[in-house]
């Protein structure tokens, strides 16, 4: 039970369409109408989703007192898949073709062996399926808190989160959108009248040889600006090793920050590849120093963040804003078990991300900015900062 306990990993979608302020019975109908082993995918594939009641693969209890905590509706889904695996039927295939043409002359597969070694395998498949011998179940706990009208859900993958925004938007006839660096930004840029300045952003250049008009990995199909999320860790970078490691934040609060633990970069031009450094502080050490003046930009980094006395440690992905391997830290007078509390810490986690992410896009679109670009500009390509770094 991830939300409930233990270290959490989740992507964030914003749900709309539902106008209830509470969760009801009618909702736990709906969780048992599709429950797992009861619901297909639109698919052709050998696949069935449903919810579970969240504490094990195979529970199927759902009741409000269980269910939904603090205003927020907790579950699972449990996806069955029960297919031969590609390299099972790989095999299969060429061991057919093998027997087939052991008395050709060339031993080269006629057009009807091809085919007639494709049934067999197929014919193959088809039993060994029935036996459930492939049957393979997983599960993906979900929180859905109508507080915020968002929903987490702790998996990752395009196939597995497009099984579960599937289900709970034919379950609950909403709509899920995903939540992003970009659309995090132009929903900042909306309530603070800076729609048009961050509508018309484009990738920066902060090494002037390495000119950045896209990016490699930016989805072709999107006009948000997910690379906000790339210049965000580079800033945070910055800001903490050369200004300060308490940031203010968008409520008055303040939140202290230090980088930790792991660290990806990667080539924005898709030309020199991409690096993991794991280490106490990663961006200390001169291998990763070298990687950003080279032009890399991180894409993801582990990071410790205290605001109003709570500690969060966790590694966020710079485009998705996607959290993993988070774990929140709780005062010594409160209850580990509190599961009211547990809520409200995920609540808090989820908005200082948020808040400091709310933070850069403020200095990206500031008038001071092209100052900003400049010092980080410099601070890339100071040699005297490199040679200060100690040695990997």
């Amino acid at each position: 039970m991830p939300f409930l306990s233990g270290s959490l990993a989740f992507e964030r979608f914003h749900v709309s369409g539902f106008d209830q302020k509470a969760f009801c019975d009618e909702d736990i109908a709906k969780l048992e109408r599709f429950a797992s082993g009861q619901s297909a995918t639109s698919s052709n594939d050998n696949v069935r989703v449903g919810f579970l009641g969240g504490e094990h693969l195979f529970d199927q209890h759902f009741d409000l007192g269980k269910n939904v905590i603090n205003g927020a509706l907790h579950a699972a889904i449990r996806i069955d898949t029960n297919d031969v695996p590609s390299a099972i039927r790989k095999a299969w295939l060429k061991m057919e073709l093998a027997a087939l043409t052991q008395d050709n002359g060339s031993r080269r597969p006629t057009k009807a062996q091809r085919q007639e070694a494709k049934d067999a395998v197929e014919a193959r498949c088809e039993a060994e399926i029935a036996t459930g011998k492939y049957h393979r179940m997983q599960s993906y706990p979900i929180l859905w808190d109508l507080q915020t009208s968002i929903l987490y859900i702790a998996g990752s993958g395009a196939a597995v989160i497009g099984h579960c925004t599937d289900l709970i938007e034919r379950t609950f006839e909403v709509e899920l959108s995903r939540i992003t660096a970009g659309t995090t930004a132009l929903d900042w840029a909306r309530t603070t009248n800076h729609f048009d300045a961050v509508d018309d952003l484009v990738p920066e250049t902060f090494i002037p040889e390495r000119s950045v008009s896209e990016v490699a990995w930016t989805n072709e199909h999107s006009t948000n600006p997910d690379f906000l999320g790339n210049e965000f860790l580079l800033w945070l970078w910055f800001t903490l090793e050369n200004e300060t490691d308490t940031i203010g934040l968008g409520d008055e609060s303040e939140v202290t920050a230090m980088l930790t633990k792991t660290l990806t970069l990667e080539c924005p031009l898709g030309e020199f590849g991409k690096e993991t450094i794991s280490a106490e502080s990663p961006v200390q050490l001169s291998e990763a120093r070298q990687a950003i003046r080279s032009g890399k930009l991180p894409r993801k980094s582990g990071m410790t963040l205290v605001r109003d006395g709570q500690q969060f440690d966790l590694v966020l992905q710079a485009e998705m804003l996607a959290i993993s391997g988070a774990k929140i830290h709780l005062a010594d007078d409160d209850d580990p078990h509190d599961l009211d509390e547990r809520i409200n810490s995920i609540r808090r986690l989820a908005e200082t991300v948020d808040l400091l992410f709310q933070a850069f896009c403020g200095v990206r679109v500031g008038k001071a900015w092209p100052e900003t670009r400049n010092k980080i500009s410099h601070w890339l390509s100071s040699q005297e900062a490199l040679r200060r770094m100690p040695a990997a």
